[in-house]
């Protein structure tokens, strides 16, 4: 990307190109030069290190961050502080009429989007690490044989230079999130810390503009969101692992067209320092294996991701039934964010290689519905007390069949602990 600061001088007067080596980049003349403009690197690195990882996490948090603030990043007020925090516990309220998964938020927050990306960077380094170093070493692989056999051990530096290409392309995609998202559920991951619960007053201001809906109902209704995402997260134990768990399996099946860096690479012109910068500043596509470990893998993450969505899809609108005159209107407008691509299906295209399918969201809530109309709040959220009782792909298309095979065959009260006597509240025990 060009707006990795690699460190380079502005180059100076060109050479003739008839001297030796110019036009063999592979020369040994040339390889000093090479190996010259790699050391001129290494001060820069040493200072980006980003904490070690193949993806520097230093350098993707201040381009996020410089990306917010070109955009705009107003202060969240105390006045919305406190409208946001009362939004998220009055859902709460709500949706313990609609799922037997008590509460999962113990901090309601409103975040400023530079608060989003300081909070959820801890989150995004594991989704996103995987796939980072299978870049980098794809990266440091890229070079032709006799370029590595000379560069010995600088293809390491090439290495960290590519860690801080691709940290600059993650920081650059959620500086871009930021300022789109309305909670820390939007992408359907547990990015936030354990038991908080978090809106972007100036998110949910743009999520409302054009609807004609009131200021208030629109932020109460994506309190109902964040809120029924986080009782998942924090009550169903194996959920969160399974998820990210999922991500890297999938990362593990993913190559790189390394052409572009290959021919930019080979045709390279050592005697100009910026060449190297803007050789391994293009972008890389991502392109999945056509292999069964890598469909698996990829049908387990898009499932999953539905069915945390269609769930709280499920339950956010049977709580704000009755209670909410737009519910219609603004459940609508989520379908609609979906449909054209919003900050989730964005997120993954861009940092996993994986576009989520609409269709495979709206087959999720109606596989929801149409189980909690057959057993019941109780017997619809027992199915995520373990994964194996949950929904496949296959079910997503055979919904009838799902509810009248294997989720009549298990017995919901051996996931499910009695009233509390004294509190008269349901405590569901998901087992891991």
């Amino acid at each position: 990307m060009s707006d990795i600061p690699f460190g380079f001088n502005p180059p100076g007067e060109p050479g003739d190109e008839n001297e030796p080596g110019k036009q063999d980049p592979f020369g040994a003349g040339s390889m000093q030069d090479f190996a010259a403009m790699l050391h001129q690197f290494a001060d820069m690195l040493s200072n980006q290190s980003g904490g070690g990882g193949p993806l520097n996490w230093d350098l993707a948090k201040d381009v996020a961050r410089h990306h917010i603030a070109e955009q705009g990043d107003p202060s969240v007020l105390d006045a919305e502080r406190r409208t946001v925090v009362e939004a998220l516990r009055l859902a709460d309220l709500w949706l313990d009429q609609a799922t037997t998964l008590p509460a999962g938020i113990r901090t309601p927050q409103a975040w400023s989007r530079s608060e989003w990306i300081e909070h959820t960077l801890p989150v995004w380094s594991k989704v996103c690490d995987p796939i980072a170093a299978r870049m980098v070493d794809s990266m440091g692989t890229a070079m032709p044989e006799e370029m590595q056999a000379m560069a010995g051990p600088l293809v390491g530096m090439i290495r960290q230079m590519a860690g801080a290409m691709v940290g600059g392309q993650a920081g650059q995609a959620l500086g871009t999130l930021a300022l789109e998202v309305v909670g820390s559920t939007d992408v359907g991951l547990p990015l936030a810390p354990e038991g908080v619960g978090a809106l972007l007053p100036s998110g949910v201001r743009a999520f409302g503009e054009g609807l004609e809906v009131d200021a208030d109902e629109v932020r109460v209704y994506l309190a109902l969101r964040e809120a029924a995402h986080q009782r998942l997260f924090g009550h169903v134990p194996w959920l969160r692992s399974h998820l990210l768990r999922a991500v890297e399996d999938y990362a593990g099946g993913i190559t790189f067209d390394m052409s572009k860096l290959e021919d930019s690479i080979s045709g390279l012109d050592l005697s100009n320092p910026e060449a190297l910068q803007q050789a391994l500043g293009g972008e890389l596509s991502l392109t999945p294996e056509e292999t069964p470990q890598q469909k698996a893998a990829l049908a387990r993450l898009e499932t999953a991701l539905a069915l945390v969505e269609g769930w709280v899809d499920t339950v956010v609108n049977a709580a704000a039934e009755g209670r909410l005159p737009a519910a219609v209107k603004l459940a609508e407008a989520v379908r609609r964010r979906r449909a054209t691509g919003g900050p989730a299906e964005r997120t993954f295209a861009t940092l996993v290689g994986l576009e989520l399918r609409p269709r495979r969201l709206r087959e999720a809530a109606a596989l929801w519905v149409r189980l909690g109309e057959a057993r019941g709040n109780d017997g619809r959220d027992a199915v995520w007390a373990h994964p194996d009782l949950m929904p496949t792909a296959a079910d997503l298309d055979d919904p009838a069949g799902f509810v009248e095979g294997k989720a009549s065959d298990f017995d919901i009260s051996q996931f499910t602990e009695p009233k509390d006597d004294d509190s008269g509240e349901d405590t569901p025990g998901p087992e891991a």
